[in-house]
């Protein structure tokens, strides 16, 4: 272990920890955009029916709605850091069954394994890095998860942009996809290295009445001073609670369930994975051919990256309701923007302009800040699990997209497909302005205190 400074905890120790937990993130990105590249090249190596193309993108999502519902109440039971080790291990499974998956059943059940690692990450690795991190920097740390979904998915664009380049059509149709999803091994075993080294989660060993090694993780982290007051807030919040996820629909949480639910829904119903699963069928709609439409879908995952940046720099400054609410309504614009270039027939940049700039202001908006958010209303004792609950929400909802929208698109057509999003971005627009509180700098303590009755929070105000 790297030498700390017991009084003061060390950032970068801190930012290596952190780093190992949203590493699960990559991996989430990495295994659900790899089927972008591959979708086209499955359909005619399957000889798959529109609605088969989209259970070949559907059924991991399947998969990790199964991993979200598992993933909750085993981290709460086994621990964050076992759980993302035996998560690393799934993704190795599941890339390594699918590539050599001989037909298209097979080929469904590796990927719901990988679904089931996905699920389990997008529970787990977000609520470790919030129990990890101090107050005033932890909107940013949770956002490394983001950022690293957003790497892991540019990376794929890349990767499968290149397996792409080394065949002709044929080739890629019989091997060219095959080699996409066995590269997934590789980022995986690095997780499974990662997962062994880090801590385990501070507010879950104090669960487990483990307390020293509660206070000796907070205090490499953040000092003495901070570790004693982390486990003093522990303690007070945790004897207040009664355990249960049934606590959930009390009155003093009901505020943070209808907040945590619609976000999960709204995120994925703008539309950003129909665009990250399927843009290389979008972009050749619009007229490109299929080498420029991977060089183009390499480009959304660069600007991906490039705008979780911002959100990065932004989520403990701004704050997390101000950064909803005005990429909400950029998102809205631009949705409607893209729907119209396709109804005149618009291709090339003056499509791919307005497809950026949704991505942009998703990357900088609705897509770290839910998970920020998420990750920070819900009461200790069941974190978890209500992040489950909220998480598996979500996977439902991008499972509708993903399912529906090669059916969408031929049956309305990808204008009214994505003036539907636009639309479902102007209702995320109105919730974040509405109904979010800002939890920017408050500790996770004060942010439950701050939901019960005898707590007021003015409307749209924050706590």
């Amino acid at each position: 272990m790297m030498n700390v400074d017991l009084q003061n905890g060390s950032r970068s120790y801190l930012f290596l920890i952190a780093g190992a937990g949203a590493l699960g993130g990559l991996l989430f990105g990495y295994d659900t955009a790899v089927i972008n590249g591959a979708v086209g090249f499955l359909q005619s190596h399957f000889r798959l029916s529109d609605a088969q193309s989209g259970w070949s993108v559907s059924c991991l999502i399947v998969g990790a709605m199964l991993g979200t519902v598992a993933g909750g109440p085993l981290s709460d039971r086994f621990g964050r850091k076992t759980l993302l080790f035996a998560s690393a291990l799934l993704f190795a499974v599941s890339g390594l069954f699918t590539a050599m998956s001989a037909d298209f059943s097979q080929f469904v059940l590796s990927r719901i394994i990988g679904g089931i690692a996905i699920g389990s990450v997008s529970v787990v690795s977000p609520l470790y890095i919030a129990e990890v991190s101090p107050g005033k920097v932890r909107g940013q740390l949770v956002s490394l998860y983001q950022l690293a979904i957003v790497t892991g998915i540019l990376v794929v664009f890349f990767i499968n942009y290149l397996i792409e380049q080394q065949g002709s059509a044929h080739w890629n149709v019989i091997y060219g996809w095959r080699w996409m999803f066995a590269s997934l091994t590789l980022p995986s075993i690095l997780l499974v290295i990662m997962s062994l080294l880090i801590p385990e989660s501070p507010r879950w060993l104090m669960m487990k009445k483990r307390m020293v090694e509660a206070h000796k993780t907070l205090e490499l982290v953040g000092g003495t001073a901070e570790a004693d007051r982390g486990v003093r807030e522990i303690e007070e919040s945790m004897r207040e609670e009664s355990g249960g996820i049934a606590e959930l629909f009390t009155t003093a949480y009901k505020r943070p369930l209808v907040i945590g639910v619609l976000l999960a829904i709204l995120c994925q119903f703008c539309g950003i994975n129909a665009i990250m699963y399927f843009a290389g069928k979008i972009f050749t709609s619009g007229g490109a051919t299929v080498a420029a439409s991977f060089r183009e879908t390499v480009i959304v995952g660069l600007v991906n990256l490039i705008f979780t940046f911002v959100a990065i720099w932004l989520v403990d400054r701004t704050g997390r309701r101000s950064l909803l609410i005005t990429g909400s309504l950029i998102q809205g614009i631009a949705l409607f923007t893209v729907g119209t270039a396709l109804k005149l027939h618009i291709g090339g940049v003056l499509l791919l302009l307005p497809i950026l700039t949704f991505v942009a202001a998703f990357a900088s908006g609705m897509g770290p800040i839910p998970w920020v958010v998420i990750s920070e209303i819900f009461p200790t004792k069941i974190r978890g699990s209500a992040m489950a609950l909220a998480t598996v929400i979500l996977w439902g909802s991008d499972f509708v997209v993903a399912q529906t929208f090669p059916m969408l698109q031929s049956s309305i057509g990808l204008t009214y497909t994505f003036w539907l999003y636009s639309l479902c971005s102007f209702i995320g627009l109105i919730v974040s302005w509405k109904l979010v509180v800002e939890t920017k700098g408050r500790t996770l303590e004060e942010i439950e205190t701050s939901w019960h009755p005898r707590v007021k929070i003015p409307a749209g105000k924050g706590v």
